[in-house]
Order: C-alpha cells, then structure tokens, then sequence
C-alpha cells in the first residue's frame, strides 16, 4: 500500500523526516510521537502535497506527487482547522465530493450520508462558524470518508472531541477496519490510537525509531532504562533485596525515606519478582509508577537508543 525508501525533507536547513524506510501493506496504523515529531510531514509526503527532497515515495504502486486519480483513493483529515465559516458543512463536504469526480446529485447524497453517520444530521445547514471546534472536527472527518476511500489518514482526529465525542469516533473508526478499509491515524497520545489501531509507528525527530503492534510497544516501554517509584511501609528492607538480586543498577531513598527509587535496565524483571518478595518479607506497597511511563521518555530512550548512547 505505501512504501517510502530513505525519505528526507528539508525545509531549507530544517530536517521534516529524516531518511525514513518502511513499507506498509492493507491495513490499519498508528502514527505516534510528540508534537513536532514530524508525523504530518510524513503524512503530506504520502498524500503527494510533499515531494521528498531525497529517497522515494510510492502509494498504491505510484508516486502520490500530482495523481488525482490516486488521490480519490485516499481520504485525508487534516490537523489544520476547517477556514470557511460562511459555508454549511452540507455544502462543504458535497463540493470536496464533487471534486472527486461524483455527480452533485451522488456528491450531495454520499455528504449527507457522512455526516450523519458522525452525528451532524440535525446541524449540517448550519453555516461552519458556528461550530465547535469537536463539530468542525467531526465534520473533516465526514468529508474524508464521504467519497468511499480505501485508505483513511487522520491527523489528531480527537482534537477538541469530549469525551462522548471522542468514543463515537473511536466506534466509527473501528466500524471502518472492521470493514477491511485501511487507515492510519496520528496522534501524540499513546492510548487513542491503541483503542483503534492494532499497529504502530513510533517517530522523533524526524525518524522512524520503532515499528510493532500494541504488545510489543508495550514490551518496549518496559524495557528501556527508567526509574520505579515505590511507595511502601519497608522501603529500606525492599531496598536491600533489590541490591542483593542485582536487577537494580542504583536505589534510593525519596520523600523523607518513605519512597523506594529504584533506577533499572530491566524493569520486567523485578515486575516478576516484586510479588513474592512483598509476600515474603511482609511488605505493603501504597502505590508504585514508573516515573518515565510518558510517550515522551519513551522517544527520548529510542533516540539515545539510535545514537549508540544506551547498549
């Protein structure tokens, strides 16, 4: 379905993806990194609105660049906010349909049809101004199905989405895997993709750090080196065990002496033994977190990972 070799874009001195490689077959994924991770980048070389400065892009077998017939394959919902505040979202989506080639009588039935499907039955004559910014969101996300694409991409689709909102996208997107649509859905937030997407993309920087499904990602996140808080009745005698077993590279002492900090390369381990030792030696833990849990420590890990500063 898509396939990029060593993909570069500059933007002047300025790197947007940096020598990315990956080939993606049918199928739904998720596109995950922080702000400024250069996820739409990456998404406007695919959807031809980018050429790459070096390497080569290919969807559906051809270059995306100045394809309109490749482009009716693909449905895009954009990150940026929808700048016709005089228009209805009737008449907004049936005219982007229409540009696909459908009759204004196909365009404007395949519009209703979307938009009710994202609840905006009872609003879409209303002129786009006086729509929330979840309204206005659903509405992107109306326009970008209507014309029956085979590939969805969604740029943070949840911005501005409460939280009914946000589930009512969550079942309609899982409605259109389930369909054998494909789609692949960016976001900087971890767990909406993994309630839709199976697959992911980890990108920093402008680099593809980590590819796998939800299992491995979360593997991943328990492996890298990171610290575990543990708030506990005997931290110094679950200090002492933890030096003996030799799982932790340092411990200490935090909060007046009432935290166990516990710095380690494998975290999975002690997870293992944690229980029996509390068991063991009667220890009642109040609370316990990895304090580099965050989807931004994990980048942070990935790309000192690719630089050979962590072996």
């Amino acid at each position: 379905m898509i396939r990029l070799q060593s993909v570069t874009k500059l933007y002047g001195t300025v790197i947007g993806v940096n020598d990315i490689s990956l080939s993606l077959t049918p199928g739904a994924y998720g596109l995950v990194g922080p702000n400024g991770a250069g996820k739409t980048t990456l998404l406007n070389l695919v959807t031809g609105q980018l050429r790459p400065t070096m390497g080569q892009s290919r969807v559906f077998g051809n270059p995306p660049w100045n394809r309109d017939q490749l482009l009716r394959r693909i449905g895009l919902c954009p990150s940026v906010d929808v700048l016709y505040p005089n228009v209805s979202a009737r008449a907004w989506v049936q005219y982007l349909v229409q540009l696909h080639g459908f009759s204004r009588r196909e365009a404007r039935r395949r519009a209703e049809s979307a938009l009710d499907r994202v609840g905006l039955h009872d609003t879409m004559d209303r002129p786009l101004g006086t729509y929330s910014l979840g309204m206005r969101q659903r509405a992107k996300l109306a326009q970008a199905f209507a014309h029956d694409p085979e590939l969805l991409i969604l740029d943070e689709p949840f911005n501005g989405l409460d939280p009914i909102g946000r589930h009512a996208m969550t079942e309609l997107l899982r409605h259109w895997i389930r369909d054998g649509c494909s789609l692949i859905l960016a976001s900087h937030i971890l767990h909406e993709v993994e309630a839709i997407s199976p697959s992911f993309l980890l990108i920093q920087g402008g680099r593809l750090l980590a590819s796998g499904e939800a299992d491995e990602v979360r593997k991943l996140l328990a492996e890298i080196p990171n610290e575990i808080r543990i708030h506990c009745d005997k931290p110094r005698r679950l200090a002492k065990q933890l030096i003996e077993s030799e799982l932790a590279e340092s411990v200490r002492l935090d909060q007046d002496g009432a935290v166990l900090v516990v710095a380690t390369r494998n975290p999975l381990a002690i997870y293992h033994e944690l229980p029996g030792w509390l068991e063991q030696f009667d220890i009642h833990v109040e609370q316990l977190r990895s304090t580099d849990e965050s989807l931004q420590s994990l980048f942070t890990s990935l790309m000192h990972m690719h630089r050979g500063e962590m072996m």
